[in-house]
């Protein structure tokens, strides 16, 4: 069934196939080409996406406007769910570019995978992605999932590896959003890579944001699954506990493009790719959590420093 979205696209696609028809037919020596190779920018609107989750949002507004600086018409579909929401409808059609993460990505497709380090993952990515779906170069900006304590807690039981927790003797709980329970990170993956047994899971859903943080420091919750680059764990105390067998895998911004993003398109989200580090994507998370500034300002201030928009 077609949602609102591909309904939306579909009235586009034919609008767009008409005005072409009559400029042709009133300007036939006009040449449609444009510097891209044959690509033209003049095309289907590309409709990008992203999590509900501010920095994924983030990362979307950057490729937005970097593409409407260089001429391409983009539609913005944003917080729209987590990874069981908006991939089957990227793989729908419905939306056609949109920021992931190569770990998570790959055990989506592929949970019993065995990659691990950035470029097995990426090539174990490349080779998983559906038909009619590819990953454009991944960035070297990490938003790597990690166990999350509190320093006290981490004090305590002198925690600095998962595999420390084996030494902890109180029950514990793990908080995270609520499809963390079955992915291979949950209760289960601690159990199977680390032998961690009997850890319960309590759903909190605000992708490691505030009410997660808040349950670990009420103890509610002795452990959470949040971002990397979350600015909040200098800033309340936490520590990403490090792990040491993977059960997180490398997970790089990595742009999932359908075969509507043409080759001017993806030449443009690459150079953001390559542009994009750790560094920056931590600060640009930063001023989104203490400065409280919309997407689009801190996508068009990065963008001005990088010289890309």
């Amino acid at each position: 069934m077609e949602g609102p979205t591909m309904l939306r696209r579909t009235t586009l696609l034919t609008a767009t196939l008409l005005a072409g028809a009559l400029a042709f037919t009133g300007c036939a020596a006009e040449d449609p080409l444009d510097a891209n190779g044959g690509d033209s920018k003049a095309g289907d609107t590309i409709v990008i996406g992203s999590q509900d989750y501010y920095s994924n949002e983030i990362i979307a507004e950057v490729y937005a406007q970097a593409l409407e600086a260089d001429g391409f018409s983009v539609e913005r579909e944003f917080r729209i769910g987590q990874r069981e929401v908006y991939l089957p409808e990227i793989e729908a059609g419905a939306i056609d570019l949109f920021p992931e993460y190569t770990g998570n990505l790959l055990q989506y497709w592929e949970p019993e995978t065995q990659a691990r380090t950035s470029g097995d993952v990426y090539d174990a990515l490349t080779a998983a992605t559906p038909k009619g779906l590819r990953v454009l170069k991944q960035s070297p900006a990490t938003d790597q999932d990690s166990y999350t304590v509190t320093q006290a807690f981490a004090g305590e039981w002198n925690l600095s590896t998962v595999e420390d927790l084996a030494r902890v003797t109180v029950p514990l709980t793990l908080g995270g959003n609520s499809e963390a329970e079955t992915r291979p990170y949950g209760p289960a993956g601690l159990a199977k890579v680390y032998g961690i047994e009997g850890v319960t899971f309590t759903p909190i859903e605000d992708s490691g944001g505030p009410l997660t943080v808040k349950a670990l420091q009420d103890d509610d919750i002795q452990l959470a699954i949040i971002y990397t680059a979350d600015p909040t764990l200098s800033e309340n105390k936490l520590v990403s506990l490090e792990d040491t067998k993977g059960v997180f895998l490398a997970s790089h911004v990595v742009p999932l493009a359908s075969d509507r993003v043409d080759a001017g398109a993806a030449a443009v989200i690459d150079k953001v790719s390559a542009a994009m580090t750790p560094a920056d994507l931590l600060e640009m998370n930063a001023r989104s959590v203490n400065e409280q500034l919309p997407a689009a300002d801190i996508a068009r201030d990065w963008l001005a420093a990088k010289k890309l928009g």
